[in-house]
């Protein structure tokens, strides 16, 4: 698992590799992109009145690092096993460590093979963006994102730092956005209106953004009189923002259309997956303040 770059996926080719571990005979899965490496458990120092997902901290390699226990993120029964490992992860330029019962493979698939909880069975619950079909299995793709901001709301987006930026002509203009998190869309929303950009229309995932401009672009001359620039999240069902960045190039009309890849998989190992289909920006979630001026600098 170090090495990451030695299996990650040629740019836009609309799949991922996840990482399979089990809580209670449950299969879940991790994007491995986001997987630093996979470690025996170690001693835990418990932290007083921590929130109840955090069973405390460890050192690893000099690094001091908050340990979340999945079975209680998921409401599980954990087991306490020799198989049990700890997951060390890294996004939104952070480093956490998932305490899972196992870890058992790793699986290449397609982002079209993966489906959007239903909101009758999930209840709404934003902690699983997708689940994965195999033969008669099923792997839960989990929002680590979201759990992460659940702990730590501080991690998450703030409207409050887009005030800082003054009031500019934002108004006239209209973007497109893909985001697969309701919470996340909520808050993009908010923090986009704030700063002015009140006309925008959202998508939960790459597949039905590209439909609708693909639509617009059939009936409209000039694209870019009707949409100013797209922002897309890289992991979401169906068709991830790699690829749509990649259709939305290739495309004819479409592709003078600047897009910005706002993600917490934004790093300096990967930021060439994005330069390749051609992103004009790349913005690490939650810096919302300086995807605002990245929308600025493209638009106005």
């Amino acid at each position: 698992m170090n090495d990451s770059q030695g299996i990650l996926l040629e740019s836009g080719t609309n799949e991922l590799e996840i990482v399979e571990f089990e809580i209670q005979n449950s299969k879940f899965g991790i994007n491995v992109i986001k997987v630093k490496e996979i470690i025996q458990p170690a001693p835990v120092t418990p932290i007083p009145h921590s929130h109840s997902y955090v069973k405390g901290i460890i050192q690893l390699r000099g690094e001091v690092l908050p340990v979340i226990d999945m079975a209680v993120v998921l409401g599980l029964s954990g087991v306490d096993s020799n198989q049990s490992k700890y997951i060390v992860a890294e996004f939104n330029k952070q480093k956490v460590v998932f305490h899972v019962d196992n870890v058992t493979k790793i699986h290449r698939i397609s982002w079209d093979q993966i489906e959007k909880p239903s909101d009758m069975y999930s209840s709404g619950n934003t902690q699983i963006i997708g689940v994965i079909k195999r033969g008669e299995e099923m792997i839960l793709l989990v929002d680590f994102e979201s759990i992460v901001m659940e702990i730590n709301p501080d991690s998450g987006i703030h409207v409050d730092q887009v005030k800082k930026l003054g009031v500019r002509e934002r108004q006239n203009k209209k973007l497109v956005v893909a985001e697969d998190s309701p919470l996340l869309r909520k808050l993009l929303n908010d923090t986009l209106k704030e700063a002015g950009y009140d006309t925008v229309e959202f998508f939960e995932n790459g597949k039905d953004a590209l439909a609708y401009l693909e639509s617009l672009a059939k009936e409209v001359e000039d694209i870019a009189e009707h949409i100013q620039l797209v922002i897309t999240d890289i992991e979401m069902p169906q068709m991830d923002g790699h690829h749509l960045t990649r259709r939305i190039k290739d495309h004819d009309k479409l592709s003078k259309l600047p897009v910005i890849i706002f993600s917490s998989l934004i790093t300096d190992d990967l930021k060439h997956k994005g330069e390749k289909v051609g992103a004009e920006e790349q913005v690490s979630k939650p810096e919302i303040t300086e995807l605002v001026l990245k929308i600025d600098q493209n638009i106005l």
